[in-house]
This record gives structure tokens, C-alpha cells and sequence, in this order.
């Protein structure tokens, strides 16, 4: 690999503008992550999308907002506007655990340390530029941004919000994978500006598909129609929903039906004297549009400026290659599809094999590819067989409560992206580090060669994909938590459990089968934790990689948790909420550990459960 200088990055300071002769940008990106050049990283991602359109960019990663500002100064006004995204996860996520405790270590910043950014970069750096630039252009965007888009319930302040842009005061918000609306949005403003104009906030389009902003009490009679001609949809307002946790359930309902849908409704909603407009997402991404974000001239390397530092979530990816985009899993506890969609946008073998060739020719790869798999390990080219009931459909999940017999769940084009990768010179293995959804290898098709394609699939996966340790997600052994989980029956799991141990056994594999749980789920009680323990200790798991459920925005679960009603039958559900209630779940994970015996022994006689005490601990 040719060695990289320093002009291979996006500028990040005014000197390294000036080494490419700029004496103006036209976007500069405020970002709470570090700065990777690597297509998992939004930043990155948007500002390479922007440099491909002949724009000069910068970036200024974790900029010091404690301090005189001269990080927000530095670079001056750009020509265009100020583009900001808290980073790849959710800044609340990313700072605290499900206890709210602070996490020992920051994943997107050098050396991991917890300090780099503050809570809501998004509100924080917005407000901050409002004041020294009060006629620019800014537009938020990235996850945070992207889940606080209309009236949410935040855990981390335990209060309901309104949108983000009425907090942040900026003038539009990109929502979803921002590739399409960010070049929509640019090309606009460059054919209202020209080529030397200055933007100004009445410059921004109001009709780019995928944005939300803010209108005036009497700006409401005068919208433009919904650019794709499907009407309007008008929530609950945000007051309403401060009043009644009903009307806060019912809006959730609409607002991820609506994100999950080919053409989508316009979404409405007042907020004091004001009004949110979330225009709908754009029908899915051709798969020339996705390897053209691909393929932009990425160095897949940290800035110099980090050099010596370890960037703990760049370590994780470095050599991985994600082959889609989108989730039709619908899990009540993921945001994936309320970000990425239900739809999946698969990448073409041959922009993911110049990938692979690209990480053969780093310095330290030695042969392993860590992941080939993207929100999921097993949904590479897989949606409807019949697209027109796929544009019709509002279901939020593609196999819950059963698998759509619309859907095609044929293996063969995965199986065929993995022999490629494996026959590549220099590449000695290729694992799967995404989780794996067996409920797919499980499923019986109409179709005798997809079945066969399945079976194949599930066994040279575990047969030569798996690098010691296969990661599943049960989250629970209780069917009625599964069912408000969107997940399938933990039948299921212990199908797949025979089949990956049997090959074990025949092969001689010494593997081991790590499969993820979740306590504290909206539905889940202590009793049901009592059994989760029985039956995984029948199994033989001492659980490792289990969580407490963390209530995130723009989750049906969060909705749940907090309203206390299932927004989609608006039957009660019941949440262990005080940290007490959390901790007596979370324990039963570990009913092997010694020091928890007593309270676990406890907690079952408090219960009326004295009979599972002699299964956990013997007579």
C-alpha cells in the first residue's frame, strides 16, 4: 500500500486547507467522533459524498466546547452551512450504561477517553455556532439527530422532548443514511447561491425527501405538497403528548410505520407555536448508489493526528467489509430500521471484492477478515419476490410475527460473495462477526432450492466462518417476552443449537455458541428472568454478553417502557423500572457467580418460586 500524506485526508485545520490552496470551504462537518476515513464512519462518509460533488470540506472532530471556541471559529463561515453529527451511536449510549453510570471508555474517541464530548453534541455544537454565526446555514444529522426527529421520551432526563431541532435551533435535520439528501440539499443550494453565493437559512430547499424542519404557526397553510403526492399524516402535538402517554404511544405507532414504508406519508406535528415537517425517507438506494458511497477514495485510516492513539471502535472494524445496508428484523429494542430502514440495499460482488483487495494490501492485516456481514450477518440481496405488496406494506417487521411468505430468503448469493472473498490471494480465513438470525436458516420456503441454499449456508457457516465463537441473539427464553421483543420462539434456539452442535461434534470443531441477552425488557419480570437462568444453566451457558435493557428514542420498546402501553394493540405492558426492579432481574444472569446465591436463593422464596431453587442449586 502506498504511503498516504497528509492531503489524503479531509482538512481538519486551517493549515491543512491551505496545503490544498483552498482560501474557502463550502462545508465544514463538526463531528463528536474522532476522525476515521473509513466508510463506517458517517463523517467520513459525507464528506467524501460532498468532495466527489467538487466541494471543499472540512471536518473538525470532537471540537472543545468548554473552552474560548476557537475550535468552532477556526475554519471561519463556510460558503454552504455547518453540517453536525453527534457520531456513529447515540452520545447518551455511548456516555452511560442502562444504570446511567459513566462507561469506563468512549469507543469513538483516541485512547477511549470519556471526556471528549459533551451530552447532545448535536444541541450543544448547534448552539454554539447559532451564536457566532447567526446567518449560516446548519444542518444536523447522524443518529442522535436522526431518532430525536419528532417528540421522544429521553431516558437519560427521564422527560419527554420535543424534536431536536426545536432544542438545537437548527434549520434542518437529515434523517436516515445521508448520502442522498445531503447531495439533494448542496445541489440545491448551489443553484440558488451560484457558484460564489453565500446560503443563507431562506436558501434551504423545504422539499428534499428525507429532511424535517421547522415552520412558523403561519407558515402551516402554505407547505408545499409532500414531494411524492402521499398526503399528510398529523400527529398528536407535542403538549398533547407531555399530557397523555396514550397519545404519545399512538404517534410512535405512525411515525415507524411510516419509516418503514416504500412511499411514506409526510409527517406533521405542532410544537408550541411552531410545527416539525418530517418529509418522507427516499424509496431505497440502488445498489450503484450504495458501491458508489463504497467506493469513494477512502485511506480506511484514522487521521495522523491520532497517531500512537487506539481508537477502540476503528480496532472492531478495521478489517470488516459491510455488504448491505437496512434490517427487515423490526426487533422492538433496535434502531437499525428506524435509521436504515426495513429494506435491504445489498452492495454489488464486485465493489465488495476492491474492498477486500484493498484491506489484503494493509501493512498489518495478516490474512483474518473480523466480518463480512453488515446489521445483519444473513440478509445480503433478501426482500420481496413481489415488490409491488412490498410498496403496499406497513408492516415494520419482514418475520415477525411469522416470516412473509413474500419474502425470498434464498442463501445463494451470500454463499456466492463468501467463496469469492476466500478464493482472493491473502486472504486466509473470512469471519462472521454480525449476528447471525437463525430464524432465516430455520425456515421452511415453498422453494426446494432455497431450502437446500439454507441448509448449505448454515453449515459452512459454522463449519468455516465462525472464528472460535459464534454470536447469536435469543435475548430471552420466554415466548411472551419474544413475542413483545419481535423476535422468534426460543424453540428455535435450541434447533439451531443441535444442528451447531452436532457439526461440532462430527468435525471435531471446538467452537463455542455465545448467544446474547436482554433482562429488563418491557414485559419481562422477575419471574421470567428465574426461568431464563434455569434454562440456560440446563444449557450449560454461563452468560457473558447479556445487557439491562437501555430505553433509546424511537424504539417500540422505549414507547412501552415509558407510556406503559404497547403502542400498536395500546394494551398495558409492564416495565421493571426503579433500579431495584432492574438489578433483581439483571442477577439472574448470573446465577453461577457465589456472591449472588444468597440474593438470587432470596428473591425466589419473595416470589413464590421456592421450586426452582433446588434446579439452580441442587437439593
Amino acid at each position: 500500500m502506498e504511503e498516504h500524506q497528509l492531503t489524503d485526508w479531509l482538512p481538519t485545520t486551517k493549515k491543512e486547507v491551505e496545503l490544498r490552496g483552498w482560501d474557502r470551504l463550502d462545508v465544514i462537518l463538526f463531528s463528536g467522533d474522532a476522525y476515521v476515513d473509513h466508510p463506517s464512519f458517517g463523517a467520513a462518509v459525507i464528506g467524501r459524498t460532498l468532495e466527489a460533488m467538487g466541494l471543499r470540506v472540512a471536518i473538525v472532530p470532537q471540537p472543545n466546547w468548554r473552552d474560548d471556541l476557537r475550535d468552532f471559529k477556526k475554519l471561519g463561515r463556510p460558503r454552504l452551512f455547518f453540517g453536525i453529527s453527534a457520531g456513529c451511536m447515540d452520545s447518551m449510549v455511548n456516555k452511560y450504561t442502562a444504570n446511567k453510570r459513566l462507561r469506563s471508555e468512549d469507543a469513538y474517541t483516541p485512547d477511549g477517553r470519556h471526556d471528549m464530548r459533551p451530552e447532545y453534541p448535536s444541541i450543544v455544537y448547534a448552539n454554539i455556532l447559532r451564536k457566532l454565526y447567526p446567518d449560516t446555514p446548519i444542518v444536523l444529522g447522524g443518529i442522535e439527530a436522526s431518532l430525536r426527529r419528532l417528540t421522544h421520551y429521553d431516558y437519560w432526563e427521564n422527560r419527554v422532548r420535543p424534536s431536536i431541532l426545536t432544542e438545537s435551533e437548527a434549520d434542518l435535520l437529515i434523517y436516515g443514511m445521508g448520502e442522498k439528501p445531503i447531495a439533494d440539499l448542496c445541489g440545491h443550494l448551489i443553484g440558488t447561491v451560484g457558484k460564489d453565493g453565500e446560503a443563507h437559512a431562506g436558501h434551504l430547499p423545504h422539499d428534499v425527501l428525507q429532511t424535517a424542519y421547522l415552520v412558523g404557526k403561519e407558515e402551516t397553510e402554505a407547505l408545499p405538497p409532500n414531494p411524492n403526492g402521499e398526503g399528510d399524516l398529523t400527529l398528536f402535538s407535542h403538549e398533547e403528548c407531555l399530557k397523555d402517554k396514550r397519545k404519545q404511544a399512538q404517534n410512535f405507532r405512525h411515525i415507524e410505520e411510516e419509516s418503514n414504508r416504500y412511499a411514506a406519508a409526510r409527517i406533521l406535528q405542532h410544537t408550541g407555536n411552531r410545527m416539525v415537517v418530517v418529509n418522507p425517507p427516499y424509496p431505497p438506494m440502488t445498489q450503484e448508489e450504495l458501491d458508489r458511497s463504497f467506493d469513494l477514495p477512502y485511506t480506511r485510516l484514522p487521521h495522523p493526528k491520532y497517531k500512537g492513539k487506539r481508537i477502540p471502535a476503528y480496532d472492531m472494524i478495521k478489517f470488516s467489509v459491510n455488504i448491505h445496508r437496512g434490517c427487515f428484523g423490526g426487533c422492538a429494542f433496535c434502531t437499525i430500521s428506524a435509521h436504515q430502514g426495513k429494506f435491504i440495499v445489498s452492495r454489488s460482488k464486485e465493489s465488495i471484492l476492491k474492498e477486500v483487495k484493498t484491506i489484503t494490501g494493509m501493512p498489518d492485516f495478516k490474512g483474518y477478515l473480523s466480518d463480512l456481514g453488515g446489521p445483519s450477518a444473513n440478509m445480503y440481496r433478501m426482500g420481496g419476490k413481489d415488490g409491488t405488496l412490498c410498496r403496499k406494506c406497513r408492516r415494520p417487521s419482514c418475520v415477525h410475527p411469522k416470516i412473509c411468505p413474500n419474502l425470498n430468503t434464498d442463501h445463494r448469493p451470500l454463499l456466492d460473495i463468501y467463496h469469492a472473498v476466500d478464493a482472493l490471494p491473502g486472504i486466509k480465513k473470512s469471519f462472521i462477526g454480525s449476528g447471525v438470525r437463525y430464524d432465516l436458516l430455520l425456515h421452511k420456503s415453498k422453494d426446494a432450492a432455497t431450502d437446500r441454499s439454507t441448509a448449505e449456508y448454515t453449515r459452512e457457516l459454522i463449519v468455516r466462518h465462525v472464528s472460535g465463537r459464534l454470536k447469536v441473539a435469543p435475548e430471552h427464553t420466554s415466548d411472551k417476552v419474544l413475542y413483545l421483543m419481535r423476535k422468534p420462539s426460543f424453540e428455535l434456539f435450541y434447533e439451531f443449537k443441535r444442528i451447531f452442535d452436532k457439526l461440532n461434534r462430527e468435525l471435531n470443531l471446538r467452537q463455542q455458541l455465545i448467544p446474547y441477552f436482554i433482562s429488563s425488557h418491557p414485559g419481562c419480570t422477575e419471574e421470567d428472568m428465574a426461568e431464563l437462568a434455569v434454562i440456560t444453566k440446563r444449557l450449560d451457558f454461563h452468560l457473558e454478553q447479556v445487557q439491562d435493557f437501555t430505553p433509546t428514542p424511537m424504539t417500540v420498546a422505549t414507547e412501552a417502557w415509558y407510556t406503559g402501553i404497547h403502542p400498536y394493540t395500546l394494551e398495558p405492558v409492564f416495565s421493571a423500572k426503579t433500579q431495584k426492579e432492574k438489578l433483581a432481574q439483571r442477577m439472574f444472569f448470573f446465577w453461577y457467580k457465589p456472591e449472588e446465591r444468597r440474593a438470587i436463593i432470596n428473591e425466589l422464596r419473595r416470589i413464590g418460586r421456592s421450586d426452582l431453587i433446588p434446579k439452580l442449586y441442587g437439593k
